[in-house]
């Protein structure tokens, strides 16, 4: 993660400021005073409270800070650089929080699905995953499923025995909307700030849970997973919307595209240029995500991952 350190982030840094005592923000790593237990957890009394503050507060902090106006909408390349910022921020928070409590599981959980994000290092991301995963937590995304309701999200958990399906209010509680699309409550909604961290709440009804014995395929598309199933389930959104489906087609927040510019010249008047822009989705963010978890939920390599290749579709 050098290349991520080596950023000035100065999102990152307001915000952990911002939630943190400064009296803890630079001080010794938690590992050089206390020797670590070796037993991460998601229990908040066990966990130093800065550190806690770091996988939660400051995480909500940084998701929620508005870093786009509405000038923004004329350059897409601004888009792309609020994300970056906010994965990055995510992690060097998440980091500083393992350096106060290496116990926090919150932290570790925040940390497997933003290294896979990011797609700095593969090994940091899979050692991250085993932590998580070894000590009953989830990987945790944020997630709009298509073929459900495409202004609603849900929340996905990945664990060793199945993958789950949340609706984002069962988590968030009541939220707002902009333009119909859900916002991301503050801090003070904790139940969805430590499920972020995959730490989610027993009482927290999911809408379907799905053995990985149920899933046969996990197609990469550009910009979205296929988990094809052997039968189907019932989804429902917040918004009331059902569907009945047999695949999953889900856009796991967090990755961004790129923008290809494409030029053709008229054969007759060659000062007649013709200038398109064409999306093209984050298809390897989308192959790190199913390799990754098919490596630890999938160790008999019964599921089937067939080849993607790169385009402008789905």
């Amino acid at each position: 993660m050098d290349s991520i350190r080596r950023k000035v982030i100065w999102t990152g840094l307001f915000l952990v400021c911002a939630v943190v005592p400064a009296a803890s923000q630079f001080r010794e790593p938690r590992e050089l005073q206390v020797a670590a237990t070796g037993s991460p957890t998601c229990d908040s009394t066990r966990i130093d409270p800065d550190s806690y503050a770091l996988a939660t507060r400051a995480q909500a902090a940084i998701v929620t800070e508005d870093r786009l106006d509405w000038w923004d909408g004329f350059n897409v390349g601004n888009a792309f650089d609020a994300l970056h910022d906010l994965n990055s921020s995510s992690i060097q928070a998440a980091e500083r929080a393992l350096e106060l409590d290496p116990d926090n599981l919150l932290a570790h959980g925040v940390l497997a699905r933003q290294y896979v994000v990011i797609g700095e290092d593969a090994k940091l991301a899979e050692e991250e995953w085993r932590t998580t995963l070894d000590h009953g937590g989830a990987i945790v995304w944020t997630a709009t499923l298509y073929d459900v309701d495409t202004k609603s999200y849900f929340v996905m958990a990945f664990d060793r025995q199945s993958l789950r399906v949340y609706r984002f209010g069962e988590l968030a509680g009541t939220f707002d909307t902009h333009f119909g699309l859900p916002q991301f409550p503050r801090g003070d909604r904790e139940r969805l700030w430590r499920a972020w961290g995959g730490c989610i709440d027993a009482a927290t009804r999911p809408e379907v849970v799905i053995p990985w014995a149920d899933v046969r395929e996990i197609k990469a598309g550009n910009w979205v997973l296929y988990f094809k199933l052997t039968h189907k389930v019932r989804i429902t959104s917040d918004r009331g919307k059902k569907s009945d489906v047999d695949e999953i087609k889900v856009n796991l927040h967090g990755g961004s595209g790129s923008i290809d510019v494409r030029t053709t010249r008229d054969p007759i008047d060659p000062w007649k240029v013709d200038v398109h822009t064409v999306g093209i989705g984050p298809l390897a963010y989308q192959e790190r995500i199913r390799r990754t978890l098919v490596a630890l939920v999938d160790p008999d390599n019964r599921i089937v991952l067939p080849k993607a290749s790169r385009s402008a579709g789905w």
